[in-house]
């Protein structure tokens, strides 16, 4: 009971970080249309905001990569339900990325907004100077092991976590002190971009209002066409591609699993954050009759790999931006940003701010010039925050289900007298068990 009263008040202080965000949008719109010159001087309040999510991108991917790699190995240590879970989770995030570039494409969002020529500019130079495949598979490789970090280098970063990642699960019970070294460094680095998100508001504001003094009632427009489009997708995943899944392989109607987890979706939509609900989920589904071990490997797993509305968000993103400031990638280029995303993607069930950091260092690492434009999604960012966690709680769910059907460790009956309200949940039934210790490492926020 103690620790209530520190949880409901950080919930609060990350309600006032969106409201803040909102209103600094709200303000910054206002006065792109009321004195546009003024507007452009405030660019320089996104561009530093920008940078500060850039200094995080290094250390950001290598923890989470080091760290995912280990949770990997563990997870499918624990045999068939395990390697069954990762291998489902690596499925269902590489199909949500191609839906967010199939949608990307069909909408483009960004295109006609030209937010920079000098940026399309460059963007267009590098596309001329872009380096041959050899050079760049050459290029991936740091000068040394440090030297990723030092240069910015997210491809050579990625190659380096890899390795550490890789050689810590060799090193076995001797790597697991510094396991737990790189876990501590992890949390030092989300607590300093939890403290960078803080000043999202202000570089909400000047990205905002130099766009809009730029473009006009264009930016407005592109905003609302990537956020529409984005809940439309997330719609059509959860409501087509899981409802198929679900009903063709357990024989469960989707929309009755999503009404009996419904108060659940009403506590992700009141914090923004699918990790609220993490105890309740796995109290639910133990209820729902899958079984103990499948849920307590798949729900916390899912947590941190299962990210199906971020993934489909990151790839929608980056072709907004893209095409947002007149350097439209190409279909190499977004194959290849498909594959990183799918690794680095992991790394982004971290605190408030991951995502973004995951969506920079896709950029940056295939074309660096386009970071500069995360300054303008941040504004929208937090608008599509919740649907993000309800895409993701949702899909863990669906996996939990699945994965209990596949292993044959589910009660039929059970669900079926669950979903259909002859046996409800009882709230007494939700111990302290399902609470900290089913938490993984780096869910703080499933955005």
């Amino acid at each position: 009971m103690a620790t209530e009263p520190p949880q409901t008040r950080r919930r609060d202080r990350t309600h006032y970080l969106y409201i803040a965000v909102i209103v600094a949008v709200l303000l910054g719109i206002v006065l792109g249309f009321a004195a546009p010159e003024l507007a452009k001087e405030f660019k320089p309040l996104g561009t530093a905001f920008v940078n500060l999510i850039k200094m995080m991108i290094s250390p950001i991917i290598f923890c989470t990569i080091v760290l995912g790699v280990g949770s990997v190995t563990r997870a499918a240590s624990v045999g068939k339900v395990g390697g069954l879970a990762i291998g489902y989770f690596l499925v269902m995030s590489t199909v949500a990325l191609v839906i967010g570039l199939v949608v990307g494409n069909i909408l483009h969002p960004g295109d006609g907004l030209n937010l920079t020529e000098s940026i399309a500019k460059s963007g267009q130079s590098q596309v001329k100077e872009s380096e041959s495949t050899t050079e760049f598979l050459v290029g991936i490789i740091p000068t040394t092991l440090v030297s990723a970090f030092t240069e910015g280098e997210v491809l050579q970063t990625l190659l380096v976590a890899l390795l550490a990642g890789f050689a810590l699960q060799k090193l076995g019970p001797k790597g697991e002190p510094i396991r737990r070294g790189i876990e501590h460094i992890q949390r030092l680095v989300f607590r300093i971009l939890a403290m960078i998100m803080w000043a999202a508001p202000i570089g909400a504001f000047g990205a905002i209002a130099a766009v809009v003094g730029e473009t006009g009632w264009s930016a407005l427009r592109s905003l609302a066409i990537i956020m529409i489009g984005f809940y439309l997708t997330c719609a059509v995943f959860v409501f087509v591609v899981l409802a198929l899944m679900t009903w063709f392989i357990a024989k469960v109607n989707l929309f009755s699993l999503l009404r009996y987890l419904g108060r659940e979706f009403l506590l992700i939509l009141s914090t923004s954050s699918s990790e609220s609900a993490l105890p309740r989920l796995i109290a639910k589904m133990e209820h729902l009759g899958v079984s103990k071990p499948v849920v307590g490997i798949t729900v916390p797993t899912g947590y941190s790999f299962n990210l199906d509305g971020t993934a489909i968000y990151l790839t929608m993103a980056s072709l907004f931006i893209a095409e947002a400031l007149n350097a439209p990638l190409s279909i190499g280029e977004q194959i290849s940003l498909l594959v990183f995303m799918i690794i680095a993607s992991k790394g982004a069930a971290g605190v408030t701010g991951a995502g973004l950091a995951t969506l920079a260092g896709g950029l940056s690492s295939h074309r660096p010039e386009l970071v500069d434009g995360v300054g303008f999604i941040v504004g929208i960012d937090r608008f599509m925050s919740e649907a993000r966690a309800l895409t993701n709680f949702a899909g863990n769910a669906v996996a939990t289900v699945l994965i209990g059907t596949w292993t044959n460790q589910i009660d039929r009956e059970q669900v079926h007298e669950v979903l259909a309200g002859r046996q409800p949940f009882d709230e007494a039934t939700l111990l302290d068990e399902h609470g900290e210790d089913s938490k993984p490492v780096a869910s703080k926020e499933s955005s």
